[in-house]
């Protein structure tokens, strides 16, 4: 909450579905892929037993199946996705971006790590409007990148902003080689369908296993 009148909707949302009633068998599960803040985990009730998975198991799948898969390096826009996902990535070379304001202007500066020469995935836990993934690919590519590429567990992308990284005129054909999704958000993922650079990785099985089906 940044001013008065803010509704804190995580802990809402929390306190909702702690309501679930109880089941013969004890509380039920809440399956929950990479929440947005860690703090929000403490927000449940004693009703349900969340349940903490995430996507970055099927990044790292994926990334194992490219010809470069040698020749990666993650980067992190901030410090709160490196705090999130390091220890699930730590394998690969890491960049971590910053931040900063500048004046009315949000600036994204390389923290630390070298990009140069690396297929670069940027990581993240979700993506509204793209503007902080657009600023750091724009930021490694400076800095050298062979390549760039972008991974997040939730395309929201509100009002169709999924438009700024297709592959639709030349001055973007080569600002992201890939940007991996799942399949948390079904309407960005009939939105997006066949159009590059997005591919798309299915959390059902992910799923299956956390509920042991």
């Amino acid at each position: 909450m940044e001013e008065e009148g803010d509704v804190a909707t995580a802990f809402t949302m929390a306190r909702m579905l702690s309501n679930i009633p109880i089941s013969k068998g004890g509380p039920n599960s809440v399956l929950i892929y990479d929440i947005h803040a860690l703090q929000e985990r403490f927000y449940f009730g004693d009703h349900v037993l969340p349940l903490f998975e995430t996507g970055i198991p099927l990044l790292k799948q994926r990334l194992h199946q490219l010809p470069d898969s040698d020749k990666i390096v993650v980067a992190f826009p901030d410090d709160g996705a490196w705090k999130r996902f390091h220890k699930q990535l730590d394998h690969f070379p890491m960049v971590v971006c910053n931040k900063v304001r500048e004046g009315d202007k949000r600036i994204v500066r390389i923290k630390e790590g070298n990009p140069a020469g690396y297929h670069v995935v940027i990581v993240d836990d979700l993506v509204q409007s793209g503007g902080t993934l657009i600023e750091c690919q724009k930021v490694l590519a400076a800095h050298g990148a062979a390549k760039v590429s972008a991974y997040v567990t939730h395309g929201v992308f509100p009002k169709r902003s999924w438009e700024r990284f297709t592959h639709k005129d030349e001055g973007l054909e080569k600002a992201f080689a890939y940007f991996w999704i799942t399949d948390s958000c079904p309407l960005t993922v009939k939105a997006v369908g066949n159009k590059a650079p997005f591919e798309v990785l299915s959390l059902a099985g992910s799923i299956a296993d956390a509920l042991q089906i």
